[in-house]
C-alpha cells in the first residue's frame, strides 16, 4: 500500500511539473517542428519525370475529405495546375507544395467548382514567391473574363499588401493572372498550347454540353504521358488523346447512386433537388463508361477524380466501382486528395504515394 502511495505521489509530481512547464514545452515543440520543416517542398526530391498530384478530387457536393477539382502536374522542374476548385490553395499548401512554384494554370471550363479557388491560389502564389510576372492561365474562350473578374475582386487587396510589405516584396506586376485563350475550333478539335523545356501540353475538346467549349489536357514529358479529362460525357476524344497514355485521370459520377439521391429527395417533397441531381447524370461519366474509355485508349492506369456522390467511407468503393473490372483490366484508383503518381523519365514505372 505504501509503495502505491509513493508511486501515485511521484506520478502526481511529474504531472504537476509538466503542467507548470507546458508553455515552455509547447515552445520547444514548435521550434523543433519549424526547424525540421521550414523550406521543405514536396517537389524538391522528385526524380526527373512526370508527376501527378491530386490536390482536389471533390465536386460541388460538400465533402470534408475532398477539396474542389484541382490537379498538379510536375514535369521536370516545371509545375502546372489544372483547375482550381474550392480550397485548392490551402490543400496544395497542406500537401507541401509551394504555390510560388506554379508556372502556369490550365482551366477545363468555368463551372464554379473548377474556378472558385483561383483567387486564393493567385494571392498565395504572389505572396510566397515575389514573382514579377502574373500567372499565365490558359482556358477556353471566356478565360479572359474569369481572370479579369478575379483581378477586379482582388485589386483592393493587392494595394493593401503592397502598402504593408512594400513593392520590393510584393511587386504589383506579379499579382493576379494573365489570360491565354485556347481555340480548338479546327477539324481536329485539339491544339498544342504549351511547349517548353521538353514539356508539351495539348488541349482537346470534350463533351460537357451545355458548357461550351470544355477542354481536357494531355501532358507529355520525356516519354511519359498523362491525360486529364475535365468534366465530360464519355467521349471517343478522350480515348484518342490517351492512345496508350501512362495515366488517365478521369472524372466520374455513379449514376445509380445519384438516381437514388434524386428519388429520395423526390419522396421527401424536394422536387428541386430531385431534378438537379437527376440532371447531373446526363453530362458526366459513369465508372463503367470511363472504364470503356480507358480500355479503348489503352491507358496503363485509370485514376478517378471529381467523385460524385461523396464517399464517406472506402467501404462504398466496391459498390461504386461495380462492373469496372469487367470492362477494364488495368490498375484502377479511386482518387483521394494528396495522392501522387510518379512516372520517371524514359521508364515504364508508375509509382504511387500519399502526401497527406
Amino acid at each position: 500500500m505504501r509503495r502505491l502511495v509513493v508511486l501515485l505521489l511521484v506520478v502526481a509530481a511529474i504531472a504537476a511539473t509538466l503542467w507548470a512547464t507546458r508553455e515552455r514545452l509547447g515552445e520547444i515543440a514548435f521550434s523543433r517542428a519549424l526547424e525540421a520543416s521550414y523550406g521543405k517542398d514536396a517537389t524538391d526530391d522528385l526524380e526527373d519525370g512526370l508527376h501527378v498530384i491530386l490536390c482536389g478530387t471533390g465536386s460541388p457536393l460538400p465533402d470534408p475529405a475532398r477539396s474542389g477539382p484541382c490537379t498538379l502536374v510536375i514535369a521536370g522542374k516545371q509545375v502546372f495546375l489544372v483547375d482550381s476548385g474550392s480550397g485548392a490553395g490551402r490543400r496544395i499548401g497542406q500537401i507541401g507544395v509551394s504555390l510560388g512554384k506554379i508556372d502556369a494554370a490550365f482551366l477545363t471550363h468555368f463551372h464554379s467548382d473548377h474556378v472558385d479557388g483561383l483567387g486564393e491560389v493567385l494571392m498565395l502564389r504572389w505572396a510566397s514567391s515575389g514573382r514579377k510576372a502574373a500567372l499565365p492561365v490558359f482556358g477556353p474562350q471566356g478565360v479572359e473574363r474569369v481572370v479579369a473578374g478575379f483581378d477586379t475582386a482582388y485589386t483592393a487587396d493587392y494595394g493593401y499588401r503592397i502598402a504593408h510589405h512594400g513593392a520590393d516584396i510584393m511587386p504589383r506586376s506579379g499579382a493576379g493572372a494573365r489570360a491565354n485563350i485556347i481555340a480548338v475550333d479546327g477539324p481536329a478539335d485539339k491544339a498544342v498550347v504549351y511547349q517548353r523545356e521538353g514539356v508539351r501540353v495539348t488541349a482537346f475538346r470534350v463533351d460537357h454540353d451545355p458548357i461550351e467549349p470544355a477542354l481536357g489536357y494531355r501532358f507529355d514529358y520525356k516519354g511519359r504521358s498523362v491525360v486529364i479529362s475535365g468534366d465530360t460525357k464519355p467521349t471517343k476524344m478522350v480515348s484518342a488523346m490517351c492512345d496508350g497514355c501512362d495515366v488517365l485521370v478521369h472524372e466520374v459520377l455513379n449514376i445509380d447512386m445519384v438516381n437514388r439521391i434524386s428519388a429520395t429527395a423526390k419522396s421527401r417533397g424536394d422536387s428541386r433537388i430531385a431534378k438537379i441531381m437527376a440532371d447531373t447524370t446526363n453530362y458526366h461519366s459513369s465508372p463503367v463508361a470511363v472504364a470503356g474509355v480507358a480500355r479503348r485508349g489503352k491507358a496503363r492506369m485509370l485514376v478517378f477524380t471529381h467523385i460524385v456522390p461523396r464517399m464517406p467511407t472506402r467501404l462504398l468503393h466496391p459498390y461504386y466501382l461495380r462492373g469496372v473490372a469487367d470492362v477494364y483490366s488495368g490498375d484502377v484508383v479511386m482518387g483521394e486528395d494528396g495522392m501522387r503518381f510518379s512516372l520517371p523519365a524514359r521508364s515504364q514505372a508508375i509509382e504511387q504515394a500519399s502526401l497527406l
